[in-house]
């Protein structure tokens, strides 16, 4: 078991004693506090923040992460305060220790919410100091090689959560060697059944691979000395979750993956690193189109090294990566390779640490832009993608983005502005769709307008957890705006029946029906109006001054005019789907503001005398906005109808946006189309040149 005395010893190959003894005085401290706590193993709870220790002490990091990870459970599991750390050792370990410690004081509705909210407050404090999120990742893998003590279901839900959150963050750090231990740790937990048999299948294995693996890695060893060039050849083994991931995603056999064979050349420097994989290529046969160069262009974590497949002996496909020393300890501890965090003085960061930094700046934009924890733990685990792609800017910049990430996507992680004003984007210099996927080498460029606004289908194709949040944020705050102006206009229009207006409102009056909604603003009541939430004609009521108010039909018939600038708060109904120029009405539904009907519609029957609900209007002689009809159309069954049809509509100037074609017998056939149009005027057109075509028998629009 470990001891204070032998970790001392760790630590002083690379610590001065004045800052390992202060790791011992906190040990003591901890041991202190905890006294008389026990895990559920039954052992001194004080082995927990030990071992954590021990894990940070692998990774070589400073005194001060080393101490909060001894008193990392303090603040919540004694008496100890926050207070009370930072006068004992000081405020940047108050602060380390504040940020891993969950949140206990407060109540949660859901584990999920308390989840989701433990986790923004350490994205908060990770944003002041990236050493909190390792000192979490040591206590997490300490917890997940103490699991077996736990009951099943807390062992899965603690396993899945590593899973989905943890690892992949120690993968974005470049936390290698930790988070392939945490995966394998998951995987035993979630799948026992499965990690326990294909454990056993290396190991029946590795006796026959080992004779192969030794030959090849001689083989290599013995060409890199006749061309006189450094480098340790040392053989790879896959660990079990990517082998399961492998067997489930790609649909591949065990036996298929065991025929891989891989191996890490180490060298001096980067020179020799492409000289080592010029005379390996010119060893083994390489395979087109399995080259990746990281070292040019590293990953998002920073790491670097040079992947090659190349074809032995009898057509045994394997896999090299070439990599420095340097790259080898930024592989396998990442942003705690060479940590250079030295109090007191100006922090210096390697490559890993200054792209950590970077993410974690994206994280505190994403936990502000979101509406709630649960939202925000939804992007950062949207963007915690282990596989990238690599683009390119109109300056040639190199950008990381995630594998299947859009040119909406790019946009955003330019900046927030040009993802709110895209409008669309060029790729490789040509036009393209802004859903289509970006792939690496792709060169970018956006084109922007400065009255655009995104657009709320942008959400069905973005892969970033910033364009998410961003456009959410965006349509939330817009919808809000609009929601206000619909609000305002309803108001007046309820005021104006009783002879008032807004501008007259008694201020007391109005804040004693704020307070009895239990609303803060004007504007929160407006937008509740403007969403259905508060009927104007109740809020009319309540904001006058007389004893009595009688409201009626009459009173409210002015109707309201649609200007085509009402954007979220009114939507047009999809079951009439009005167009300019048909007689409309307006019903509002708590929650989603105005629905505009057609007067005439069956769906609204019921509604039609609650005057409380229903609202005159009209259109806008200047509207000239786009709205989709559906029509129906009759003919007969011959070869290129369809294309007649199509070519007619375009005539017309009005867009198609569906065909649905449905066949009734041998003979005729019906097909109901969507088509864009700007009024009834224009209907009648499409629908004049639609009925002129010699196959059609009928055309009709569909109203219900």
């Amino acid at each position: 078991m470990q001891t204070i005395d032998s970790l001392a010893e760790k630590l002083s190959s690379y610590l001065p004693p004045d800052q390992v003894s202060l790791v011992r005085r906190a040990y003591f401290f901890a041991e202190q506090a905890h006294d008389g706590q026990h895990r559920r193993s039954g052992e001194p709870y004080v082995t927990h923040p030990l071992a954590v220790a021990d894990i940070l002490s692998s990774l070589k990091m400073d005194h001060q992460s080393l101490m909060a990870a001894m008193l990392h459970d303090v603040i919540e599991d004694t008496q100890v305060t926050k207070e009370a750390l930072s006068t004992q050792f000081g405020p940047e370990v108050g602060e380390l220790v504040d940020g891993v410690s969950k949140l206990t004081h407060l109540e949660f509705e859901t584990k999920k919410e308390e989840q989701a909210e433990n986790f923004q407050k350490m994205a908060l404090a990770m944003a002041k100091d990236i050493r909190v999120i390792l000192v979490k990742l040591g206590d997490r893998l300490h917890n997940m090689r103490t699991l077996g003590h736990m009951p099943a279901v807390k062992k899965r839900r603690i396993a899945r959560e590593t899973l989905d959150i943890y690892a992949p963050i120690a993968l974005r750090l470049g936390l290698n060697d930790l988070r392939v231990e945490l995966e394998d740790l998951c995987f035993r937990f979630i799948y026992p059944m499965r990690s326990t048999r294909i454990e056993n299948a290396v190991k029946k294995i590795s006796g026959n691979r080992r004779e192969v693996v030794s030959k090849i890695q001689q083989a290599l060893s013995d060409h890199l000395a006749q061309e006189n060039l450094p480098g340790k050849v040392i053989g790879r083994e896959k660990h079990l979750l990517s082998i399961y991931e492998k067997m489930r995603v790609q649909g591949k056999s065990f036996s298929e993956l065991m025929d891989v064979y891989a191996f890490r050349i180490i060298t001096d420097k980067v020179d020799t690193c492409y000289r080592i994989l010029g005379a390996v290529h010119n060893f083994y046969k390489p395979i087109p189109g399995r080259f990746k160069d990281y070292i040019a262009i590293p990953k998002a974590n920073g790491y670097q090294s040079l992947h090659t497949t190349l074809l032995g002996l009898n057509g045994v496909p394997i896999e090299i990566q070439i990599r420095t020393d340097d790259m080898e300890a930024m592989a396998n501890n990442g942003i705690a390779a060479h940590w250079l965090y030295k109090s007191g003085e100006e922090n210096t960061f390697n490559l890993s640490q200054s792209r950590a930094r970077a993410w974690v700046k994206g994280l505190l934009e994403m936990q502000h832009q979101a509406g709630n924890p649960l939202e925000f733990i939804e992007n950062v685990k949207i963007d915690l993608f282990p596989d990238e792609v690599y683009v390119f800017t109109p300056k040639g910049k190199i950008m990381e983005l995630p594998k299947g990430a859009t040119a909406v996507d790019f946009a955003y992680a330019v900046h927030t502005d040009i993802g709110n004003c895209c409008v669309g984007c060029l790729v490789n210099k040509k036009i393209a769709p802004l859903s289509q996927p970006l792939e690496s080498g792709d060169s970018i460029k956006i084109i922007t307008a400065s009255n655009a606004h995104p657009d709320a289908s942008w959400l069905n194709f973005v892969v970033t957890g910033k364009a998410r949040s961003s456009i959410r944020h965006y349509l939330k705050h817009q919808r809000r705006s609009e929601s206000i102006n619909l609000g305002q206009q309803l108001l007046s229009k309820a005021l104006m029946a009783i002879n008032m207006s807004i501008d007259t409102l008694d201020p007391d009056k109005l804040q004693q029906v704020l307070q009895e909604s239990n609303l803060n603003t004007f504007e929160d009541l407006l937008e509740d109006i403007g969403l259905g939430n508060r009927l104007a004609f109740l809020i009319a009521r309540k904001l006058s001054t007389e004893a009595k108010v009688k409201l009626s039909n009459a009173d409210l018939s002015d109707s309201m005019m649609i200007t085509g600038k009402e954007g979220m708060a009114l939507r047009y109904a999809k079951c009439c789907r009005p167009i300019p120029g048909d007689p409309i009405i307006g019903l509002i539904t708590a929650g989603k503001g105005m629905v505009v009907h057609i007067e005439s519609c069956n769906n609204i029957t019921d509604a039609r005398n609650d005057y409380d609900r229903i609202v005159p209007m009209r259109w806008d002689k200047e509207m000239h906005s786009e709205f989709i009809v559906e029509l129906r159309v009759e003919l007969k069954n011959q070869r290129g109808v369809i294309a007649h049809l199509a070519t007619a509509v375009a005539s017309t100037d009005a867009s198609i946006e569906a065909i649905n074609i449905i066949e009734k017998d041998v003979t005729t056939g019906q097909v109901n189309i969507s088509v864009g149009v700007t009024g009834r005027i224009h209907l009648s057109k499409v629908m004049r040149r639609i009925r002129v075509l010699r196959d059609v028998i009928k055309v009709q629009r569909i109203k219900n």
